[in-house]
């Protein structure tokens, strides 16, 4: 073996070896986070911590339901507001792709994306909280549809050009039109990567703790009206974790393990139906 291929293996295994070493390094974080996580607040979790309302301060016990069904409540209005907004804008942006207006689009989706959280908050404080003069699930909502939107649409556009031309032009080729080829063959190849990044913006905005603060408030009581004030997880913990009580922190601990719980879940339910239906398509 000659001299420069010894040392060309050797500068690959040094590659090798340091790809490897950066991604341990990557997962150390997530993997400190999770046990500190699972070590706190596992002590406090108990099945009164889903189905009983908050105590007291002095109490012991109690736990955090309401906060638990708003959290539901919040995602699940913001995922009604930004999933067909989105994904029509990314069909749009997709099919046309040239046009200074999908050009537009596309930026106003990137520099919506970097806005901060706090920012989009006080947006909605200004529109959705002021003119009727209180607090609602429906204001914490319009906020986090607006963070999921950018994702939604970018992810859309991004996953339909990935779609292979051939599939459309034979659509056409048949006599559909360019909407029907869109509804019936394009954005079906495509719905299995469309349905994972909803699930993974729906994610992205269910830990978020500061829009909810200007929109939804917080609520000590439980509520399923849209249109009153509605506690969450994060602004409970965010509550608990900055109290002086002892018992409070713990249930913050806890509050937290069962938001990262959530994400989780909707990362995990996101890669499943990914699977699910690229073997239906394959299958069919």
């Amino acid at each position: 073996m000659s001299a420069l291929n010894m040392r060309r293996k050797a500068m690959s295994s040094l590659f090798v070896g340091f790809c490897a070493a950066s991604v341990l390094v990557a997962l150390v974080p997530l993997a400190f986070i999770l046990f500190f996580l699972v070590g706190q607040g596992v002590r406090s979790l108990h099945v009164a911590f889903f189905t009983e309302m908050p105590k007291p301060v002095g109490e012991p016990g109690g736990g955090m339901a309401n906060a638990i069904v708003g959290t539901l409540m919040m995602s699940g209005l913001g995922a009604i507001f930004a999933t067909p907004i989105g994904v029509i804008s990314g069909v749009y942006m997709s099919e046309y792709a040239g046009t200074r207006l999908a050009s537009a689009v596309r930026f106003a989706a990137d520099t919506l994306n970097g806005v901060p959280s706090i920012v989009i908050g006080v947006f909605v404080y200004g529109i959705a909280v002021l003119p009727f003069h209180h607090f609602s699930a429906f204001a914490g909502g319009f906020a986090l549809g607006i963070m999921m939107l950018p994702l939604v649409m970018r992810t859309t556009e991004e996953l339909l050009l990935l779609v292979p031309h051939s599939l459309r032009e034979g659509a056409l080729a048949l006599g559909a039109t360019r909407a029907h080829a869109v509804l019936t063959v394009v954005l079906p190849a495509a719905l299995p990567g469309i349905l994972t990044g909803i699930l993974l913006a729906l994610a992205r905005v269910a830990g978020e703790t500061a829009p909810l603060l200007f929109t939804a408030m917080n609520n000590a009581y439980f509520s399923t009206d849209p249109g009153q004030p509605i506690s969450t997880l994060t602004v409970q913990v965010y509550t608990y974790a900055t109290s002086p009580y002892p018992e409070w922190h713990r249930q913050a601990w806890a509050g937290a393990l069962v938001l990262v719980a959530m994400v989780l879940t909707c990362s995990v339910l996101a890669r499943f139906a990914t699977a699910r239906m690229e073997r239906m398509h394959r299958g069919s």
